[in-house]
């Protein structure tokens, strides 16, 4: 089975991945504390497009790219749209539209959730790496496939899945649950109409069926549900979001 894995003990808002540096990568996830950011963006907001003060999201990425050891210019974020596109780190400009993000020597690269899957993906043998967003619409449409195209064979391929909702707290729809419906694990019943989504379980099936050894998967303990240490869209809008950044070893 994949392992379930929590994240170092944090300093400050950040947590890092453990394990990742044996193939020369170093990823990190953010939780809401420590920040700028006031009122339901308390307080470590890294998102742009929620409504937060500009000045107060300008000012923690500032400070996550301090925490990570970059300069400002080197932190990267693009615009998430819940698709398939994947785009070199050294491309990305402000208005650049993607779900995953390859990394380079150049930049650190980071995507934002509050709810959704971040997704670590690295190329054990030639230290390519990606970050991932993976919400329902993304896990339907390929984002995790799209992402292994770009770094190889999955053999080859390790991935973190990251805090997210968990299948308890996420109910959907039917419309929702269609699209999951041959996914061993994925869906529960629930009142009515309803199914309870365990995101985790669908992005885990999907890497195994790109060849990834159990081995190499590893699942974060940590879930957002209620909103209490992560952002949690579910539980509060609006509200801030949280990241999975990742850069080369130095």
């Amino acid at each position: 089975m994949p392992r379930d894995v929590a994240l170092l003990t944090p300093n400050g808002p950040l947590g890092e991945v453990p394990g990742t540096r044996r193939f020369g990568v170093r990823a990190w996830v953010s939780d809401r504390r420590g920040g700028d950011s006031a009122s339901c963006y308390t307080s470590f907001n890294l998102a742009d497009h929620v409504g937060d003060n500009p000045a107060h999201v300008a000012a923690n990425r500032a400070t996550l790219a301090r925490l990570i050891g970059v300069s400002d210019e080197r932190l990267v974020f693009a615009r998430q749209v819940h698709g398939t596109r994947v785009v070199r780190g050294d491309s990305v400009e402000p208005d650049t539209e993607a779900d995953a993000i390859l990394g380079d020597d150049d930049v650190a690269v980071a995507i934002l959730v509050a709810d959704c899957l971040p997704v670590l993906m690295i190329n054990r043998l030639t230290r390519d790496f990606a970050v991932v967003h993976a919400g329902w619409r993304g896990l339907a449409a390929g984002v995790i496939a799209a992402t292994a195209r770009r770094l190889g064979d999955g053999d080859a391929l390790y991935a973190y899945v990251g805090p997210s909702i968990s299948g308890e707290a996420y109910q959907v729809g039917p419309e929702v649950a269609a699209s999951f419906a041959d996914v061993p694990g994925a869906l529960a019943p629930d009142v009515a109409d309803r199914s309870r989504l365990d995101l985790r379980a669908v992005s885990v099936h999907q890497l195994r069926n790109l060849g990834l050894r159990d081995e190499f998967i590893e699942r974060s303990l940590e879930v957002t549900d209620g909103g209490a240490r992560f952002f949690s869209d579910r539980a509060q809008r609006p509200c801030g979001r949280f990241t999975l950044v990742a850069r080369r070893e130095s």
